[in-house]
């Protein structure tokens, strides 16, 4: 089975390490240090799940090279969407199915129209990893899941291949027949904590027992809930109780990639995450009070620290 990785950091890297452990045919799509470090040295993945050093790493900054593949992890920044698409365009054959694995919700959509219906699926992953040095990605914490399936909730035989696949890897994994549904059960959640984490600059650890902070959270998620429900999202009636167990169950260390991004002065995913509640909130008629306050004191950070 022939995967390409598109994007190897936290999620890609971490996802596409076990893949290859494996014995996937897995190639990393990469550029700059990173790509270098991986090429000479190797893949390191440092966990309390086991570390793993995938060495060699097979890695390119050409999809040419590479050609049509089975699957495409897709896991670039939310503004790479479409440029990282159209370039991906070489590994897309008749039957490859790209997986999308942005923090967004609306990810599959902006794909579709680049690579054709047929070929775009929906993800979910759900790992909190960073690339610590060019070649070496940091997983804090256990949890590693993938949650993948067809847009039209069909259980397809492509899917069922990679659930397979995926549970070799020892990972958990989940061939759904609901993906927008659980688009939206992750976007609950991240626009949220990223938000309040990212303004708050702490960990979760820090905040989710504080008792003047988890109104916030609380409101902050209903908000979101809302407007998923608006726009005809099929959401459980528990969705807020999974959003608040996740959190007490959550290393304490824990930070979401837009809040550490943020630590480090680097451009932010805001306009794709709170930023996306707020603007379906207007365009829904869903009030958004709490998510339109964290968005606009974020706003400056979008491009970067200030100067």
């Amino acid at each position: 089975m022939r995967i390409a990785v598109v994007g190897a950091g936290g999620v890609g890297g971490g996802f596409g390490a076990a893949l290859a452990h494996a014995g996937a045919d897995v190639t990393f799509i990469a550029r700059g240090a990173h790509l270098a470090a991986m090429k000479s040295q190797g893949l390191r993945i440092e966990s309390q799940r086991g570390n793993t050093h995938l060495k060699p790493a097979q890695a390119t900054d050409d999809p040419k090279a590479v050609g049509p593949v089975d699957y495409v992890l897709f896991c670039v920044k939310l503004w790479d969407v479409e440029s990282a698409g159209a370039h991906i365009k070489p590994l897309v054959g008749p039957g490859t199915a790209v997986i999308p694995l942005q923090n967004g919700v609306d990810a599959p959509e902006r794909l579709v129209p680049i690579l054709g219906e047929r070929a775009v699926m929906g993800g979910v992953a759900q790992i909190s990893a960073s690339i610590t040095a060019p070649g070496v990605i940091t997983q804090i914490g256990t949890f590693m899941r993938l949650t993948f399936g067809e847009l039209d909730g069909t259980l397809s035989p492509r899917g069922q291949a990679f659930h397979d696949l995926c549970k070799k890897a020892g990972f958990d994994a989940t061939h759904s027949d609901r993906i927008l549904t659980d688009l939206w059960m992750k976007f609950i959640l991240l626009a949220t904590n990223a938000s309040v984490m990212a303004l708050a600059r702490q960990p979760i650890g820090k905040l989710r027992d504080d008792p003047d902070m988890r109104p916030q959270f609380i409101a902050a998620y209903n908000e979101v809930i809302a407007v998923g429900r608006a726009r005809g999202v099929k959401l459980p009636d528990n969705a807020l109780d999974s959003m608040l167990a996740f959190n007490t169950n959550a290393p304490a260390t824990m930070k979401p990639s837009m809040a550490l991004d943020l630590d480090r002065g680097n451009r932010i995913e805001l306009p794709w995450l709170g930023g996306k509640v707020v603007e379906l909130g207007r365009q829904l008629g869903v009030p958004t009070p709490v998510h339109s306050l964290m968005y606009a004191a974020l706003k400056p950070y979008t491009m970067g620290t200030p100067t």
